[in-house]
């Protein structure tokens, strides 16, 4: 019986800005996204040692398939908040990265989620076979 991979999860810190806010003075529901997606980003250099330019050398890209998200409780404007994410799995055409995202003052939940991403041959805009360096290079 093979044993399920193992893959870590990394933090990543923000701050709400005015811009984020709606007129219901919190922060917009679409903005949640923009966090995961700056996350993601960020972790991808910092935490697994592969940005996003290296996909993009490569021909690669990924996209957003299917998201869910779990709305708590609103951040304010000037919180700062941690978004943790981490792949909860990995196969052949993408992954799900689950996210949690959490105010820093209260610790309190704000939302949490996942995303299903595929991965892209960018010069022909169709799904593309992850390569098995890119999962191993993911899985740790």
């Amino acid at each position: 019986m093979d044993t399920p991979a193992q893959y870590s999860t990394f933090e990543s810190e923000f701050r709400v800005r005015p811009d984020d806010i709606d007129m219901f003075q919190h922060v917009h529901n679409s903005k949640y996204f923009d966090y995961v997606l700056a996350a993601r980003y960020d972790q991808m250099e910092r935490c697994y040692g592969m940005a996003m330019e290296k996909f993009m050398e490569r021909g690669f890209g990924w996209v957003v398939r299917t998201a869910h998200v779990d709305y708590k409780r609103a951040l304010t404007m000037g919180d700062y908040f941690i978004v943790k994410t981490g792949i909860e799995s990995i196969d052949d055409k993408g992954c799900r990265v689950k996210f949690i995202i959490t105010n820093k003052a209260t610790k309190k939940i704000c939302c949490d989620g996942w995303f299903d991403y595929v991965m892209i041959d960018m010069a022909t805009g169709r799904g593309a076979e992850v390569p098995e360096d890119i999962i191993v290079q993911y899985t740790i």
